[in-house]
């Protein structure tokens, strides 16, 4: 088992867009990615358990990866929640 630990940078935090994004790269990888926060803990296979998270700006999370390849699947995942989305607004 590998250990990384991430912050969340988006602005508006993980919501429905990123957790899908997340959720979507979690399905295409054979190690199993668990996320840590002070809320609670989740495998990454639920975009439901991800978002009842509430993984705002600022949090921090350990991701525990299981499995193939797990350094690189460690970074992976501690590249996406730290990325900064930039969607389109919905409205525009």
């Amino acid at each position: 088992m590998v250990e990384a630990r991430a912050v969340i940078k988006n602005s508006a935090g993980i919501h429905c867009r990123p957790t899908a994004l997340i959720t979507q790269e979690a399905s295409e990888v054979d190690s199993v990615v668990t996320v840590v926060s002070s809320a609670g803990s989740c495998k990454l296979g639920s975009a439901l358990d991800l978002m009842m998270l509430g993984l705002e700006t600022g949090t921090q999370i350990t991701l525990r990866v299981e499995g193939p390849d797990e350094e690189a699947v460690a970074e992976q995942f501690k590249k996406l929640f730290e990325t900064e989305f930039d969607f389109p607004d919905a409205g525009a």
